[in-house]
């Protein structure tokens, strides 16, 4: 294992009914930006909780933040919090909601383009305090300090991270998730199923707690996919589900190891550009990805196979292609389409992507920094 820092400060308030409890956590002086997405919390009864819940709080709203949020759509959010002198932002929804609020909460307090944090690495010096209600788990950014944000104009999805926007609380009710539509709770498994992997299946590290958390995650996974798949409705599944996604992506798995994160970095060209869920373009990407690293991930794949789908009949190199193999099923299991010819995606617009990777970079992906834009083509070619 490497040298590691582990500090996350995220206060988690995890159960039934626990958004009443979120006037405790804010400051009674504070003056709120209340963040959602596209009107789901209206339906599930999530907004009246929170506005119940800060009665007597003056409360300021902005709907509308993207699956992806968008860079366009978070500034005029900015713009609110600088002309009603904001103090405080909750994010009341899924990843997207609570990402695109890390970024405004940054941007809030920057003089340049806050675009800056995400294309030139600027670190965030400065970000106004928030906390989270989540209501899809998925990517874990209630527990911890990234963020990814599209730019509708440049077609670029790309990502920041600082402890500054962690967020001081999170609410996690799995009553909020009964309502989800099977998609949601689909693209949310497979989401924290590859954030997992992208942790895990790197090469050996002598970490075997952190190769431990990450198998008892991935296993509960299956477990539990099935149950909600069979009752959607299972407050007890869809708990287990929540806290799955949650840590997936806190920081645990990847102390003091090197991670991959190739698959993310590929999928956010296709959402960029072709406008995939988040999740769809991972299930698309992750199984071709193990395939064409075979023989770099070697000794993982085969640990993989054996420790979290059991396979344990066969030749070395037939227990990686059944786990490969039971990856891509189970997401098929879903509903969710692993095929880029399913979603419409060509030959040319392969080779599209191939070129913004050599123009742009990175160029070197992955773990060990192998994964070229060479590679990367032949990955999405054998996806097709």
């Amino acid at each position: 294992m490497k040298n590691f820092i582990f500090h996350n400060p995220v206060k988690i308030i995890f159960g039934k009914d626990q958004i009443s409890k979120i006037a405790q956590e804010i400051p009674a002086n504070a003056r709120v930006l209340m963040t959602y997405g596209k009107g789901s919390i209206f339906k599930n009864g999530v907004y009246d909780q929170v506005k119940q819940a800060l009665a007597g709080i003056e409360l300021h709203e902005f709907g509308g933040i993207e699956p992806n949020p968008r860079y366009e759509t978070l500034m005029k959010a900015v713009e609110i919090i600088h002309q009603n002198k904001l103090t405080f932002i909750l994010a009341v929804g899924g990843g997207s909601v609570i990402d695109g609020s890390k970024f405004i909460a940054a941007a809030a307090l920057y003089n340049g383009d806050p675009w800056d944090f995400l294309s030139k690495d600027i670190k965030v010096k400065a970000a106004l305090p928030l906390g989270s209600i989540l209501t899809l788990p998925a990517t874990g950014s209630e527990m911890n300090g990234n963020s990814v944000v599209t730019r509708e104009s440049s077609r670029q999805k790309m990502a920041f991270s600082s402890p500054l926007v962690y967020p001081q609380f999170s609410v996690m009710d799995p009553q909020t998730t009964l309502s989800l539509p099977w998609v949601q709770t689909a693209n949310g498994i497979a989401d924290t199923w590859i954030h997992v992997t992208e942790q895990y299946l790197t090469y050996p590290q002598n970490a075997p707690l952190n190769d431990r958390l990450a198998e008892g995650i991935l296993k509960t996974l299956i477990e539990e996919a099935q149950k909600v798949l069979e009752d959607p409705n299972n407050y007890e599944t869809r708990a287990n589900l929540m806290w799955c996604s949650t840590m997936a992506l806190n920081g645990l798995l990847s102390t003091g190891v090197y991670t991959d994160w190739a698959t993310h970095q590929i999928g956010h060209e296709l959402t960029a550009l072709h406008g995939l869920d988040h999740a769809l373009t991972l299930t698309i990407i992750f199984p071709g990805l193990m395939r064409m690293m075979k023989i770099e991930k070697r000794e993982k794949l085969l640990q993989y196979a054996e420790r979290v789908w059991n396979i344990t009949q066969g030749s070395d190199d037939e227990k990686i292609e059944a786990g490969i193999e039971m990856t891509d099923q189970l997401f098929r299991n879903l509903g969710l389409k692993t095929r880029l010819s399913e979603h419409q995606i060509t030959k040319e617009d392969i080779q599209y992507i191939t070129d913004r990777f050599n123009k742009n970079g990175p160029n070197k992906l992955g773990e060990k920094g192998l994964i070229t834009p060479h590679t990367i083509n032949s990955i999405l070619l054998s996806r097709l």
